[in-house]
């Protein structure tokens, strides 16, 4: 270790020079774009159903309940009453489809990142909490990991890259209302 004048010299340069901290940018930037397009192909999929996991006959727009089919299924589980009792009401469904597809275009576009990691990670939290007890693991399933990379997007302002996050933060609104960032 180098000393000065007896005492030792911290070393405080970052691990990353400014070319591995832009591809970590990147890297970022393909996970939030990625994981946009999980929640915008699930609300286009439930609302028109084009027969990968919603058949076009149970659609929303068709008059399918995009809520019905999960959460009956969780009746036998340990929160399962409590979910069970939601499938299917109009509200619910509403507030699923508007979820899925906010989170899904504002993770796309890179804007409002911070309130599509919040409500992204409160809904699938409550479906992971819809499954307990999971089948496969005791704790951990893909929710939860979905949740945790929501919450990175936003502290590593993944919006800036690829995406409009720049510019949006500089909108009159997001300058009067900060949490829209």
């Amino acid at each position: 270790m180098a000393t000065t004048e007896g005492r030792p010299t911290v070393h405080t340069s970052h691990p990353f020079n400014s070319q591995t901290s832009r591809s970590v940018d990147y890297v970022w930037a393909v996970a939030r774009i990625s994981l946009g397009w999980v929640f915008l192909w699930a609300f286009l999929d439930k609302a028109f159903g084009w027969g990968l996991a919603t058949p076009a006959a149970r659609s929303w727009i068709n008059g399918g309940s995009p809520t019905t089919g999960f959460l009956k299924g969780t009746g036998e589980n340990a929160l399962g009453g409590f979910f069970s009792s939601l499938a299917g009401q109009t509200w619910v469904d509403w507030l699923f489809m508007l979820g899925l597809l906010g989170i899904g275009a504002a993770l796309i576009t890179g804007a409002g990142i911070r309130i599509a990691a919040a409500t992204g990670t409160l809904l699938l939290v409550f479906m992971w909490a819809a499954e307990l007890p999971l089948a496969n693991n005791p704790f951990m399933d893909e929710h939860l990991i979905y949740a945790v990379v929501l919450i990175g997007l936003a502290l590593a302002s993944a919006g800036n890259t690829l995406g409009i996050g720049t510019w949006w933060s500089r909108t009159a609104i997001v300058q009067k209302y900060p949490i829209l960032k």
